[in-house]
């Protein structure tokens, strides 16, 4: 296997050396919340925001929000112990704090919603740091983190200097910074574009989920660019329907909400974006489309892949002009994802020469990622955690080889179980062996899991699946498939990609299926060294 670059050191701190300072009356003004009148009559100047009481700093507003199940502001003693100067809440959040104490010795702002402003709030206190940069967000179900490094790679290669905010990490002047959420809450963002700016930054690149989108965490984001993907069946533990997750995933183009772009840039290859096209053409953003299958203004022709799995194909911009392009990702999705990316590119004003010839040399961890190591079949990590991601990475691997294809795969605990069933059937439709397994359980009870998952994969008819196997434990699946694999074949490991832990019984355990992999075709190279 080979093993990723040791990580630089992050910058060091997570907030701007430099912030404004802003008053309680300002962000009262700039939020339309209401300062409780009687507090202290010289209250100091804001300097940084939170919404967790341990990460209050000296000078701090603390947004003290409801929870599921505490009251933020139930924690507002903490907060003040660690320098909090004042406090965003709401109307129950002030009957708590005045029920602790007859005094409130530090300026409380009211809002009957506070998340809703909180971006709002954090963009003013850290300077509005997003307006002074390009930033470009991406959103979609499948292919997001792929197009940001496509995109990273072509800006950087175009003179760009960049910042990154994703799935596997976030960068900042090229230091890189493990990601927990796809997209930080809006106080860690907005000091997060802080320190970027700081850093000379002058274009981001970042993901942005349904989630993000939905909880109002980029809210105060100003995007310049939005590019959408694709939509299929993900997150419908979260969202009521995929109507009601497409709907979340408008919020970056649509007319009446806060955050959408000045420009987008829609890949148009299915029916959701199209309509997102629209949607955006109907807010007033400067639309380009891109595609693989024709149509649009941006798309591609001459297809070919290499026999080490490079594409090269050539990208047709609106006037009809051809641009050679290479990538090294297999797949016809990533043809998808390039030619998306070289329109965002054009759309954030870089040279297109230059952009493309950047993508020529990217990997993504944990995408369609090779472990060799000096097996005679191919094995592969991949993120694929989505009925559809599933199919199309399998039928990528599928005109890859002549020989059979073992596929490793299961079903996240405490999310979206109608697609257990799908991941299931897409698995015994693509493989000659399905392997279904654990992912991340959770909380859950994993055998339950993985008998839905099997339902879904007898579901398909005989004739047209292949053997299916359930195995107890990731390593062991992972041991049986690799055992099976012959000379020429194809195992395939899907759904945790690049992360390094699995969520059992709410304890994190550490598991990169890379290592595991590795570490199961180096025994099996051992016992065929020995037997001969």
């Amino acid at each position: 296997m080979s093993v990723p670059a040791a990580p630089q050191p992050a910058p060091s701190d997570s907030r701007p050396a430099r912030p404004p300072e802003t008053t309680v009356d300002e962000i009262a003004s700039a939020s339309g919340a209401w300062v409780v009148p009687g507090g202290p009559s010289d209250p100091r100047l804001v300097t940084g925001v939170d919404l967790r009481a341990q990460g209050i700093r000296p000078g701090d507003l603390f947004a003290a929000l409801p929870g599921a199940s505490v009251h933020g502001a139930t924690f507002v003693g903490d907060a003040l112990g660690l320098g909090a100067v004042a406090v965003l809440t709401d109307p129950a959040g002030l009957q708590i704090m005045q029920a602790a104490s007859a005094e409130l010795p530090v300026p409380v702002l009211v809002h009957d919603a506070p998340r809703s402003v909180l971006g709002t709030v954090s963009a003013l206190v850290y300077g509005n740091p997003s307006a002074q940069m390009t930033v470009i967000g991406i959103t979609g179900t499948s292919g997001k983190t792929t197009t940001s490094y496509l995109l990273e790679a072509a800006l950087t290669a175009a003179g760009r200097t960049t910042g990154l905010i994703g799935t596997i990490e976030t960068k900042i002047a090229g230091a890189r910074v493990p990601s927990a959420l796809t997209t930080p809450e809006a106080p860690r963002l907005h000091a997060l574009f802080a320190v970027m700016l700081e850093h000379g930054i002058d274009t981001v690149v970042m993901e942005v989920s349904s989630h993000a989108l939905t909880l109002g965490r980029v809210d105060g984001t100003v995007f310049a660019v939005g590019a959408f993907t694709n939509l299929s069946q993900d997150h419908l533990d979260f969202h009521d329907s995929l109507e009601d997750y497409f709907q979340a995933k408008s919020r970056l183009f649509a007319s009446e909400s806060a955050v959408h772009s000045r420009s987008a840039v829609v890949c148009t290859d299915d029916v959701w974006g199209k309509r997102m096209a629209e949607i955006a053409a109907a807010a007033g953003s400067a639309v380009v489309t891109a595609s693989v299958s024709g149509g649009s203004d941006w798309t591609v022709s001459d297809a070919t892949t290499l026999q080490d799995g490079t594409q090269t194909f050539s990208i047709v911009d609106p006037t009809g002009t051809t641009h050679p392009a290479s990538i090294r990702l297999p797949g016809r999705y990533n043809i998808a994802n390039a030619v998306l990316a070289t329109a965002t590119c054009s759309a954030a004003g870089v040279d297109i020469e230059r952009a493309i010839s950047g993508m020529a040399s990217v990997d993504v961890p944990g995408r369609v990622q090779r472990i060799s190591r000096g097996q005679d079949f191919l094995a592969v990590v991949d993120y694929a955690h989505k009925p559809a991601a599933v199919e199309a990475v399998i039928d990528t691997l599928r005109q890859q080889t002549r020989g059979r294809i073992a596929v490793v795969l299961g079903a996240g605990g405490d999310r979206d179980t109608g697609k257990r069933a799908l991941m299931g059937a897409a698995g015994a439709r693509g493989a000659d062996l399905l392997v279904i397994t654990d992912d991340n359980p959770r909380s859950e009870d994993p055998g339950s899991i993985r008998e839905a998952v099997a339902a879904g994969a007898y579901a398909v008819d005989a004739s047209v699946r292949g053997e299916i196997r359930t195995v107890d434990g990731r390593a062991r699946a992972i041991d049986e498939a690799v055992a099976w694999a012959r000379a020429g074949d194809v195992v395939l490991v899907a759904g945790k990609g690049h992360e390094t832990g699995q969520e059992v019984a709410g304890v994190k355990h550490p598991f990169d299926d890379r290592q595991v992999l590795a570490e199961a075709i180096d025994r099996k190279n051992a016992e065929s060294g020995e037997q001969s």
